[in-house]
């Protein structure tokens, strides 16, 4: 098959979740919805937040970080399958792709980092609350958002220029509705060697070295919760971190379901359908969990939309 470096490449062509054009319409309402959803129920908790000084902690620091990224994130894939199915165009320019790929690494890296963060000052909260407000102070909160975003932004870039070296072959169609990383390297014509022991090195450090440290946070948490005598004080110790623990199963037990179909099926198509687990339903969901579980974040946004509604 023939080669081409990459600079002859013009573009990649997204297959998408489905080839009948009846569906199409769908799809198109299915994910707009979706998408519209997850702006909305995220700034409306970034908006909560800042509007209200007794949310100007932490914990809800760190959230607001997470529905910022959860808009990002949906905003580097959905866009642009919606334009190519409105259009019926699913040409994506390799600049493009390669930007694409990068940011996705970059805001599912994020991601991966604040449910770390926010597992670290659950266990602060519940393990040492008497140390608490001088452990989890404005320095390190902030250093943390940066730390996360830097390496995130670094696997990311990585990752990009790793491909650049790359070759491909004529054939480009991606059989996914966004270009993700492991599909790219799929198409590749040259050696793809290092390409592979990079994602599964970056992979394990930094998706297992957060989960590790998620797991440790909890094992701690709930050995302190069960050593409270009364129930009343468990289950006020434990729902404090109940949403984030929700976030925690729905997050990467969408992304292991995606691995796990991908080992299991050798259907491209049923690994792109598994994959919009991971990379659309958890940032629509975490708004719906955090207003939903947490009293506090139900009572804030009831004020907003009330003074929003008031106002009009």
């Amino acid at each position: 098959m023939a080669s081409e470096n990459q600079t002859g490449i013009a573009a990649f062509f997204l297959l998408g979740l489905s080839d009948d054009s009846e569906l199409q319409p769908f799809l198109f309402g299915l994910f707009l919805t979706m998408y519209l959803v997850t702006v909305l129920g995220n700034l409306l908790i970034i908006l909560a937040i800042s509007s209200d000084s007794h949310f100007h902690t932490p914990m809800y620091f760190f959230l607001s970080n997470l529905s910022f990224t959860d808009i990002c994130f949906s905003t580097t894939t959905v866009p642009k399958m919606l334009m190519n199915i409105q259009t019926q165009n699913k040409s994506i320019s390799y600049t493009g792709c390669l930007t694409q790929v990068c940011f996705v690494m970059m805001f599912a890296g994020m991601e991966n980092f604040l449910l770390a963060a926010m597992a670290y000052d659950r266990y602060v909260a519940i393990c040492q609350p008497l140390r608490y407000t001088v452990i989890m102070n404005s320095h390190l909160c902030g250093l943390l958002i940066l730390l996360s975003l830097f390496i995130s932004l670094v696997d990311a870039l990585l990752h990009r220029l790793m491909i650049l070296r790359l070759s491909f072959c004529t054939d480009r169609e991606i059989p996914h509705f966004f270009c993700e990383l492991a599909q790219v390297i799929k198409l590749a014509c040259s050696n793809t060697l290092v390409n592979n022991i990079l994602v599964y090195l970056l992979t394990s450090i930094l998706g297992g070295v957060p989960l590790l440290r998620i797991i440790c946070s909890y094992i701690k948490i709930i050995s302190s919760i069960l050593r409270i005598p009364s129930a009343g004080g468990m289950y006020k110790a434990f729902s404090t971190c109940g949403s984030h623990l929700s976030v925690v199963f729905l997050f990467y037990g969408t992304v292991l379901g995606v691995y796990i179909s991908s080992a299991v099926t050798h259907s491209s198509k049923k690994t792109a359908v598994a994959s919009v687990m991971y990379t659309v339903v958890p940032p629509m969901m975490n708004p719906f969990i955090y207003s939903l579980r947490n009293r506090d974040m139900k009572g804030a946004l009831k004020k907003l939309l009330w003074r929003t509604f008031s106002f009009s």
